[in-house]
């Protein structure tokens, strides 16, 4: 799927909510000392931090002062599988009037493309009513690419479903650079990227994250283990969810899971101890959830105890 050629913000004369990434390379005059403060973040990373984190790229953020804290390969670009769905999530929270009690009818569409590729669902019935509200549950906990896609098309603008998905997904791409998250392109509304393109980096995704979990229907959501919605029609949904650090670690308060053949298991997770957040992005790592542990466990100075909370026979995994 095609994505609008973006113009990038500098690095430098950041806006509000973003970090200052420091460039490494530029023609340079200085002292020994001065060079030593513009040590490229490997450096720097490699004289503090967890230890043992098998992750191919992961990122520390804390959220109140909007520091990073370390980071593992934070600038490469990877792709995210349904981590994607955080700024499906976003775009739907923050377009202008939204309401969340807002209707929205199942469509087959919905199902058939998530039957076709073998993707997680929610398991929407087609001609079930739910909520804008709900969907963000389907979407969230589950993981479900056919709760993505009944958002997608109703917050899209056009006249078929193809329209209407596209210009979604330039809408995601349009907040990633609002959110200064320059590394970054989706080419699909999920995860499920066809060319491959669905991109981002641990850095921009802690920067999605942060600003995710500030929207307090976004943190409603995702600290959420479980939830039962009922449509219209009194169907009840019973759905988990997919991110198990919740009810495993203490303070954990999301945020999202995401596995893909090329990107890997993945996280985006935060975790609140007294007044203090931390956000974290792991990418294409097995051991996600230790990791995440040892990440946590590092930010706020602490040694922590977790036994892995189990999903239901039958729940989605992702």
């Amino acid at each position: 799927m095609h994505c609008p050629i973006r113009t990038r913000g500098t690095e430098y004369g950041l806006k509000d909510g973003q970090i200052p990434v420091r460039r490494w390379g530029a023609a340079v005059v200085a002292s020994a000392a001065a060079l030593s403060v513009l040590a490229p973040a490997s450096v720097a990373q490699a004289a503090s931090g967890p230890s043992g984190v098998t992750a191919k790229g992961a990122y520390l953020l804390d959220s109140g002062s909007n520091k990073g804290l370390w980071n593992k390969s934070g600038e490469t670009k990877r792709q995210m599988a349904s981590t994607t769905k955080v700024m499906t999530a976003v775009v739907v929270l923050d377009t202008k009037g939204v309401n969340l009690d807002r209707k929205v009818t199942v469509k087959k569409a919905y199902r058939d493309y998530v039957a076709k590729n073998g993707a997680s669902t929610a398991d929407l019935k087609t001609g079930d009513k739910l909520t804008v509200r709900q969907l963000l549950y389907g979407l969230l906990l589950p993981s479900g690419c056919d709760a993505a896609y009944a958002l997608a098309d109703t917050f899209g603008t056009g006249s078929t479903a193809s329209a209407r998905t596209k210009s979604f997904i330039s809408k995601m791409n349009k907040k990633a650079d609002a959110l200064g998250m320059s590394k970054t392109d989706f080419d699909s509304f999920d995860g499920i990227s066809q060319g491959g393109k669905n991109v981002s980096t641990p850095h921009d995704l802690a920067r999605l994250a942060r600003h995710a979990i500030a929207n307090k229907s976004f943190a409603t959501v995702v600290k959420a283990a479980s939830t039962k919605q009922k449509a219209t029609n009194g169907r009840t949904y019973t759905w988990y969810n997919t991110n198990k650090l919740l009810g495993s670690y203490s303070g954990a308060i999301g945020i999202k899971t995401g596995t893909g053949t090329a990107a890997g298991p993945c996280l985006l997770f935060a975790a609140k101890r007294g007044s203090r957040t931390v956000v974290g992005v792991i990418l294409n790592d097995s051991n996600r959830y230790p990791d995440a542990k040892k990440m946590l466990d590092w930010a706020f100075g602490t040694k922590t105890s977790m036994k892995l909370r189990q999903l239901p026979k039958g729940a989605q995994q992702d």
